[in-house]
């Protein structure tokens, strides 16, 4: 494996598209996922710690931290969904449990929830099948589920009860369902009536009541899951709304509506659907806080009423360099997160930004508008299509297509600079010093200067849609890529110097060599060019049809290029040929860079990984692979001090990796990178800024002495105002002694008065008590004597009930009797019944039991002897390849010998090292003549390989032909064959009866002599087509044997470029001769090693003349073939010619009969009629047919026959012509 790493050091991005994506771990970190990983960000420390995705997730979905912010659940999409439990008190984010949904088929949890004792955790599977499942996920065990609602109305939050374990709500389009988990089932508690109400969020206020936001900006009250009631907001706070919503843009112009009755609540809400949404609430102990509208937070209050009051509305403020057509103000907040001593709030909106305010700061001032700053800086919302870096300053840069280019310093971790334009930026590329940009748009190329705090326009290229732009290592030169041509400018004066045409697809990748005099390039088109940038000609090139090129880079040498394309391998390419490829597995390579230590390379990937691959590549699969990016790789970069790979991706996400080796310690470079700390400032500015300090200054001075003044009157003031204040509240002090005195005077007559008071209260209280003694004696005794009435009365009504009873009991037990004996007797016919049965099917399952076991006896005898066969088959195979292992030893033991052999024969070959060197040399002049000669070869090849195909198709279409005329064939010889019997057995009574009319002309003879020559024709046809066949085997072998040397010879390139490589090394220099002696010398070629050279010039002569002997010979036997062929046509022609002339003359005998027959038809019918009309007796002997009768159907056979004829004539005719025509197509094709 590689010996160097890459570790995730800091990321700039956050992933918009995940629910609840921001959250307090503690009072100072909190975590967000970026590209394919969460984030714990540390706000005063200001770093980062990392908790990476799964391998084969397809993105996050959702997150969830507990009550205890000790666990983080993150949910992963993908053929599986899973929830993954990791512990936040570990040092790197332990992994506690991977729970699933178990049997069901879930692909996405659209959002989680943790119940306040963090054991149990719900989560909400996304559509169609919308169900809740309940975990006790420490033991990974799902303890209820149930569906929530339909595909048509989605669930956009689920939560625990912050203050009951077993009780939740869900909420969503027309969804308000409270649930409480018992007897292992989740029920739901109550039902409101809410199908026409889409909530977006919902939050737990107290034990009872929930607070839920919907899409037309309502504020429901729920108690025990029922509506109660509406937040109404004033008309003020409607006004503040509705004003915000009408300044945004496109969507974000709504209408807030006034606040309707809990009636109208329920009904379906008409024409407010431009009404600010509530898309997020959140409680906090004073009361809660929601996002209403776009960019606002408003925070309410409890009042002692029971109900809630506005106190404050939090804006996201507009930034300075914003864009008028995207306003950061106007952003929509999507989650909401409180830290858990409740001193600062953190939002996250849909452009994918984070900010923060302090709550304490909302105490202090009340009156004053407050602000969210950024949790750290701003981020890039959609994908990032560009990035670059420079060598003077710890600078990147990057472009998206969120009209953004922004300035990060890897460095401080901090946002430098940021501009926002009209249009999409493309691609992005610093100068060297750090102090110029170019910046590609669709209709043109802009270089800007990068200010103090701006980036202004210097100057417009017309260069339109540049997806590419670099410049030069030394930042005299920038090129600039429109669809397939390369554009190279002069920086200082502007002027376009090459325009490097030869792509025939889109340019997706460009690199400058180190001293700027070669440029290479990549395409779509499968095109790696190498250009010289003085002459503007291509020095190499290298094209592959089959893959479309997304990224190339120079090694660090800068003697061979690293490209990655669409075909999933990384190939390595010098002098216009592939060296070595890296197959990757079912994920492609979109971007690749090199280190310029030349020891690793590193890739990215469409699934958004990055592999680390040590160089010179290895020619297996050997890489260590990073879970980077949710989203392709776009950019990768490498800093010249050789500390941070940078990384770039379509999710929006800038990521920072610091290089290290395997023991940690960062990659040692010799060049020293100096940093500067040059600015550049327009003239006007500096002057505005020079001109801004004097005026602060005088005003300053002014405000000083304006101070000082105002502090002397307020002395003054404040000392007579003293003066006042003590004589005043002096004269008080002593009026309040007087009248102090005068209260304890007042104060003792009042205590003497209150104790005669008591006295006299005692006494008549006594007397009170006496009296209510003796008159509640006397009722308790009236009381009691009632008491014992009642209890005999209700004696006498007890043994009136039980004797009442006893006649019950006597009654029932007679009825139960009577039941019970006209139920046995029921039961017992019916169990004779069952008995009858029961013993009718015994006999039948018994027999169903024989016939069954017999098939299983035979289908068991059947599998047994099948499977026996298969045994002794396996222990054939196994004896046999028992034999072919001894073989393979026997192999092993003998390459083992002639191992022993070689090393002794290497120890001899240590002192010709010096010698091998020059004969080296003078191979590789041989091997370049022997380039241009192959080529030729290959090219002459390529011709008859061209010439051969054409051929084979000719000669496939011949057979398909030959194929359909044999059926038909066929076909009519069935059909005939039945016919012909009939024929020969008409001729012999037409030659009986006809011999006068007509005489045999010898048709059938030549007939015969046609089918001869037919079959002689046939066998020709085949000897030439195994002729054929042997020429063009002879030709693969031959083709076989060159594509070995070729092989061959880019081994032996290969291997001499490795010893090239190690040229300075003496000892690996001489083991590599060594290798390359023993892998392509053999012992009889080291006696004459000085004439091994000649040896390709002379195989290849012999080839050549065998190669030309064969051709001349193959010519020689296709003019003899053309000539015979020739012959036999002219022959087969004048047979034609004869055959046609006998059909043109039996067509005329036919015509001839057939007039006969129909005079002889005629007077066969009148002889008919003259027979009818005489008498005839049925009793008389039948009579014999007459002589005309016979001639007649003699005649009808003549002619049936004569038909039959014509046909076969006819027939073979037609097989004649068809031979004659296979015959010219053949000779054509030769």
């Amino acid at each position: 494996m590689s010996t160097v790493v890459a570790q995730p050091h800091f990321m700039f991005g956050l992933r918009s598209g995940v629910t609840n994506n921001v959250c307090f771990c503690d009072e100072q970190t909190v975590v967000f996922p970026s590209g394919n990983n969460c984030v714990c960000y540390n706000n005063v420390q200001k770093n980062q710690k990392f908790i990476p995705g799964s391998d084969r997730s397809r993105g996050m979905t959702a997150l969830a931290i507990s009550a205890n912010r000790r666990y983080l659940a993150v949910s992963e999409c993908g053929d599986r969904a899973t929830i993954t439990v990791f512990d936040l008190q570990h040092e790197q984010g332990r992994k506690r449990k991977v729970l699933t949904a178990g049997d069901v088929q879930v692909q996405e949890f659209g959002c989680m929830a943790f119940s306040p004792d963090s054991k149990y955790l719900i989560g909400q599977t996304s559509g169609p099948d919308w169900v809740l499942i309940f975990w006790l996920w420490e033991k990974h065990k799902v303890l209820a589920m149930v569906t929530t609602t339909t595909s048509n109305n989605p669930i956009t939050q689920v939560s625990f009860n912050p203050y009951n374990n077993m009780q939740l709500c869900v909420s969503g389009s027309g969804v308000f369902k409270p649930f409480r988990y018992a007897e292992g089932t989740l029920r739901q508690s109550s039902f409101p009536k809410v199908e026409s109400v889409n909530f977006l969020c919902h939050t737990w206020v107290t034990e009872e009541r929930v607070i839920a936001g919907t899409d037309t900006g309502r504020l429901l009250v729920f108690e025990s899951g029922d509506l109660r009631r509406e937040i109404s907001l004033s008309s003020e706070v409607m006004q503040e709304v509705t004003d915000r919503s009408e300044h945004g843009a496109g969507s974000l112009r709504r209408r807030f509506p006034p606040p309707s009755s809990l009636k109208e609540l329920e009904d379906p809400v008409e024409g407010d659907s431009s009404a600010p949404r509530v898309t997020a609430i959140l409680a906090f102990s004073r009361g809660f806080m929601c996002s209403m509208g776009p960019g606002t937070v408003y925070l309410f209050e409890k009042t002692k009423e029971d109900s809630y009051r506005k106190i404050k509305d939090i804006l996201i403020p507009a930034e300075l360099c914003g864009n008028e057509m995207n306003p950061t103000e106007y952003q929509e907040i999507h989650s909401m997160c409180i830290s858990p001593a409740q001193e600062t709030l953190v939002i996250s909106t849909d452009g994918g930004q984070m900010y923060a305010v302090s709550l304490s700061s909302v105490e202090k001032s009340k009156e004053e508008q407050l602000h969210f700053e950024f949790l750290s800086q701003s981020f890039h919302s959609k994908s990032i299509t560009g990035l670059s870096i420079c060598i003077r300053k710890p600078l990147i840069a990057t472009s998206s297509l969120d009209r953004s280019v922004r300035i990060w310093n890897y460095e401080t971790k901090e946002l430098e600079l940021y501009k926002e334009f009209q249009e999409e930026a493309h691609s992005v590329a610093l100068h060297p010093t750090g102090l110029f940009m170019l910046v590609g748009f669709s209709d043109k190329l802009r270089l800007m200067n990068l200010l103090i705090d701006d980036i202004r326009t210097f100057k417009e290229f017309t260069v339109r849609s540049c997806r590419e732009c670099a410049f030069s290592h030394g930042g005299h030169m920038f090129a600039a890529v429109s669809g397939n041509v390369i554009h190279i400018y002069s920086t200082t004066s502007f002027e376009n110097i090459l325009n490097l045409k030869g792509h025939n697809g889109k340019v997706r990748g460009i690199e400058w060599s180190q001293d700027d005099s070669r440029l290479v390039s990549c395409g779509m088109d499968g095109a790696v060019y190498e250009w010289n940038t003085w002459t503007g000609k291509r020095e190499s090139e290298c094209v592959l049809n089959s893959c479309s090129y997304t990224g190339v880079a120079f090694s660090s040498d800068y003697k061979t290029i690293v490209a990655v394309g669409t075909d999933l391998t990384l190939k390595e390419i010098q002098d216009c040929q592939v060296l070595r490829e890296v197959p990757a597995d079912d994920v492609a390579h979109n971007a690749v860079t090199t280190s310029r230590t030349g020891r690793v390379v590193f890739t990215g990937t469409s699934s958004g990984t990055i592999r680390a691959v040590k160089y010179p590549l290895p020619m297996q699969k050997d890489w260590i692979m990073y879970q980077a990016h949710c989203a392709p790789v776009t950019k990768m970069a490498i800093t010249f001090d050789e500390q941070f790979l940078l990384t770039v991706s379509e999710d929006g996400c800038l990521l920072m990796s610091k290089i290290v080796d395997k023991e940690g310690r960062g990659l040692k470079t010799n060049k020293q990178i100096i940093h500067t700390e040059e600015i550049l400032v327009t003239k006007s500015d500096l002057e505005e800024k020079n001109q801004n300090m004097m005026e602060l200054k005088m005003r300053l001075e002014e405000l000083q002495m304006e101070n000082e003044y105002q502090l002397r009157l307020k002395d003054i003031t404040y000392n007579e105002k003293i003066k006042e204040l003590s004589d005043k509240f002096s004269q008080q002090i002593k009026d309040l002694e007087a009248a102090q005195q005068a209260l304890k005077t007042e104060m003792e007559k009042q205590e003497r008065e209150h104790h005669d008071r008591s006295a006299q209260v005692t006494e008549n209280h006594s007397k009170e008590v006496t009296d209510l003694e003796t008159s509640y004696s006397q009722k308790l005794i009236v009381e009691h004597e009632r008491f014992i009435d009642l209890q005999q009365k209700c004696q006498r009504i007890q043994e009136n009930y039980e004797e009442r009873l006893k006649d019950a009991a006597e009654s029932k037990s007679r009825a139960l009797e009577e039941l019970t004996e006209l139920y046995e007797t029921k039961l017992r016919d019916k169990t004779e019944i069952l008995a009858q049965v029961r013993t009718r099917w015994r006999a039948e399952f018994k027999e169903t039991i024989k016939q069954m076991e017999e098939n299983e006896k035979r289908t068991i005898h059947d599998i047994q002897t099948k499977y026996e066969q298969k045994l002794n088959a396996e222990k054939e195979t196994n004896l046999s390849l028992k034999g072919q292992t001894d073989i393979m030893a026997q192999k092993f033991y003998s390459l083992q010998r002639q191992i022993d052999d070689r090393g002794a024969d290497i120890n001899k070959l240590k002192q010709e090292r010096q010698r091998l060197l020059g004969l080296i040399r003078s191979m590789e002049s041989d091997i370049e003549d022997l380039k241009r000669k192959i080529s030729g070869l290959e090219r002459t090849n390529q011709d008859k390989d061209k010439t051969i195909a054409s051929l084979k198709k000719k000669n496939m279409e011949l057979e398909k032909l030959k194929f359909v005329l044999d059926f038909q064939l066929n076909e009519l010889k069935n059909k005939i064959e039945p016919q012909q019997d009939d024929i020969s057995e008409m001729k012999e009574r037409i030659q009986q009866v006809f011999l006068s009319l007509f005489v045999e002309d010898g048709l059938e003879e030549e007939l015969v002599n046609l089918d001869k020559s037919n079959t002689h024709l046939k066998l020709s046809v085949s000897d030439l087509k195994l002729k054929l066949r042997t020429r063009e085997k002879e030709m693969h072998k031959e083709m076989q044997k060159m594509k070995d040397l070729e092989t061959q010879l880019q081994r032996l390139k290969s291997d001499l470029h490795d010893c090239v490589g190690v040229i300075q090394e003496p000892k690996k220099l001489k083991e590599c001769v060594k290798m390359i002696h023993a892998r392509y010398v053999q012992q009889t070629d080291v006696v004459s090693a000085p004439a091994d050279h000649l040896q390709p010039n002379t195989a290849f002569c012999r080839q050549r003349e065998h190669l030309e002997k064969t051709v001349t010979s193959l010519k020689t036997r296709l003019e003899k073939s053309a000539e015979e062929h020739e012959k036999t046509y002219v022959k087969i022609m004048k047979e034609n010619v004869t055959l046609i002339t006998e059909i043109n003359e039996l067509r005329k005998e036919l015509r001839s009969v057939r007039s006969q027959a129909k005079e002889y038809k005629a007077q066969l019918i009148v002889s008919k009629k003259s027979r009818q009309s005489r008498p005839s007796s049925e009793e008389g002997p039948k009579k014999e047919p007459s002589h005309e009768e016979t001639l007649i159907d003699s005649l009808l056979i003549c002619l049936s026959s004569s038909q039959m004829v014509n046909n076969k004539t006819l027939y073979s005719n037609s097989k004649v012509n068809l031979q004659i025509k296979i015959h010219n197509q053949s000779i054509y094709y030769f």
